[in-house]
């Protein structure tokens, strides 16, 4: 038997549990996921980003994760904008059970989505690492160097990712997706067609803020833009987390989880 032996997963199996067996409101479920979001972030201060000697703003560091980009991807678009999914995409999410959630049985996340748990990153002058902790320690690399993406990518989950600077923003180009990884928890599809942007900054020494736009004509009638946020995260370190796709309890997770808007109907 394979366990998630991450000290940080307990917080995270009350919640399961309390939405197995059912809480008062989806409300309460979601304030929980909340709190135990932010129940690490970093204190506020004045800082400024740090900088590398050549004058690049240094996005290295730990992260908090962003829900929105764990439960519900409609959690991360602007006020009043909505997912442009195409009819058979919102069939797809409809009918998808929780327990079916391919990062549920321990295979990568994909782009954007992220686990509930921190991550690094890791930046250098040719190369960008992410570094996760849950799941299976996977990561992702954006090439720096100014190479092109390949003409016929082999499709993988984190896919062909190459990165440049737009002043103070890194901006990363990621193509080459398989269509196996869900976007979120409530099930969310996208196709091989999938093309990701994102854009990172680092405004002040404890915030990672991101813009992701997704162009997957497989799946959405246009193109929309997500919005994200992170906090740095002081006196920690990435903890050892084992998952190797034989996780036990998927099949105590039941249905669709609250938190995400088609859980709520």
């Amino acid at each position: 038997m394979s366990w998630r032996v991450s000290m940080r997963t307990s917080r995270w199996v009350v919640l399961i549990v309390a939405a197995v067996v059912g809480l008062s409101s989806s409300q309460s479920l979601r304030a929980q996921g909340e709190a135990i979001r932010t129940a690490k972030a970093a204190p506020k201060t004045s800082k400024p980003a740090p900088r590398l000697p050549d004058g690049k703003v240094d996005l290295s560091g730990i992260w908090s994760p962003d829900q929105h980009f764990i439960y519900d991807i409609n959690g991360a678009l602007a006020p009043g904008d909505t997912l442009p999914i195409q009819d058979w995409a919102l069939k797809t999410t409809l009918a998808r059970g929780s327990k079916d959630d391919p990062e549920a049985n321990c295979l990568p996340t994909g782009v954007p989505r992220q686990a509930p748990y921190p991550w690094r990153i890791v930046q250098t002058p040719s190369i960008v690492f992410f570094l996760f902790e849950g799941n299976i320690h996977s990561y992702r690399q954006v090439f720096m160097d100014g190479r092109p993406h390949p003409a016929d990518p082999d499709p993988t989950w984190y896919g062909h990712s190459v990165g440049t600077w737009d002043g103070d923003t890194l901006v990363v180009d990621s193509t080459g997706f398989n269509d196996k990884f869900w976007f979120d928890f409530a099930g969310h599809p996208h196709t091989e067609k999938l093309h990701v942007v994102e854009r990172f900054r680092r405004p002040n020494f404890d915030t990672l803020e991101y813009d992701v736009t997704i162009d997957d004509p497989g799946a959405d009638t246009r193109p929309f833009v997500m919005h994200g946020k992170s906090a740095y995260q002081p006196d920690t370190e990435l903890m050892e987390y084992i998952c190797n796709e034989n996780n036990k309890d998927v099949k105590h997770i039941l249905g669709k989880d609250p938190r995400n808007k088609l859980g709520q109907n």
